[in-house]
């Protein structure tokens, strides 16, 4: 089937009220017609999500957003900047965005992604696709179109783009009040906002992907700032170990996902993974990882490496 044809089939299920799986520069998507509330709803239930989480919407441009939220003078300019691209704006939500969307709320996020099968997508679609990632809720985010199959079985679409290039969801900023707050952190640093456009503000506005426990393995997961030394301890006690070490942080937030998948396939009682540097795109790959942790198994949680390595 041509990219064309697969684009075709993809708009014809969305049309239909289905979900797809599609592929963006950050992770997949599970997507359906964000106006359209049947189909959003099978978005939950396939994930199964909780219903006031709110999805975020993507759209192909700032002018598609306009029609979903109101946008600010720093919105324009922070869309402007940053789109095509890996951020997400939290902003005041235009009357006809539905609740499922929201989560209920009075605001709705809006991404416009630059992997260019989302945008022919998008395009082609002709309105908003609304998103969470393509995988069970509080599990590992794929970044491939065989990890959204592993998740949902061969009856789900997936729109194949490939390998995530970027492989960590996107930043997410709360642009409602006067200083922007982000949210989540992402590709598009704390550091960068704040040198274009100041200090950041506070928010504690709900947003996608900012639970305590997130993105988790099914095998117990031990972050390590010596992952070598604890690796060793953990097999002196019998277990079986399977270790991810650090890297540059742009190849981390690419290679994370895929790696704690391939580690949690294996046959072992642990995984031990070291924490990212902890600056720029780092932070944003330790936030997963914590949230990673807090989401694994705890039948080991009682283990404490620290007094065999006293």
């Amino acid at each position: 089937m041509t990219i064309q044809a697969n684009i075709n089939q993809a708009v014809l299920l969305l049309r239909s009220g289905d979900v797809i799986g599609f592929p963006t520069e950050t992770v997949y998507g599970l997507g359906a017609d964000a106006s359209n509330p049947i189909a959003v709803r099978r978005i939950f239930a396939l994930k199964g999500r909780p219903v006031n989480h709110p999805l975020i919407v993507h759209v192909q441009n700032r002018e598609e957003a306009e029609s979903w939220a109101v946008f600010n003078q720093m919105a324009i300019e922070i869309a402007d900047r940053y789109w095509p691209g890996p951020l997400t704006l939290i902003l005041p939500k235009r009357k006809h965005v539905l609740d499922e969307v929201t989560g209920g709320l009075d605001t709705v996020g809006l991404r416009c992604p630059s992997h260019p099968k989302a945008q022919s997508l998008l395009k082609a679609f002709g309105s908003g696709i609304a998103a969470p990632s393509a995988n069970r809720f509080g599990r590992i985010s794929p970044t491939s179109a065989k990890h959204v199959s592993s998740e949902f079985g061969p009856d789900l679409f997936v729109l194949n783009g490939g390998p995530s290039k970027i492989g960590i969801e996107s930043t997410i900023i709360d642009l409602c009040d006067d200083k922007p707050a982000v949210l989540r952190p992402g590709y598009v640093t704390n550091s960068e906002i704040e040198r274009q456009w100041g200090p950041l503000g506070h928010s504690d506005r709900s947003a996608p992907g900012t639970l305590k426990a997130h993105y988790a393995p099914k095998t117990s997961l031990l972050l390590s700032q010596n992952p070598k030394e604890d690796c060793q301890t953990l097999e002196a006690r019998g277990l079986k170990v399977a270790m991810m070490e650090a890297r540059p942080v742009a190849d981390y937030a690419r290679d994370l996902y895929g790696e704690l998948r391939r580690m949690d396939q294996s046959d072992v009682d642990i995984l031990v993974v070291e924490m990212a540097e902890n600056e720029g795109v780092g932070i944003a790959v330790n936030d997963r990882l914590k949230r990673a942790a807090t989401g694994s198994p705890h039948e080991l949680e009682e283990i404490d490496v620290s007094k065999d390595n006293a």
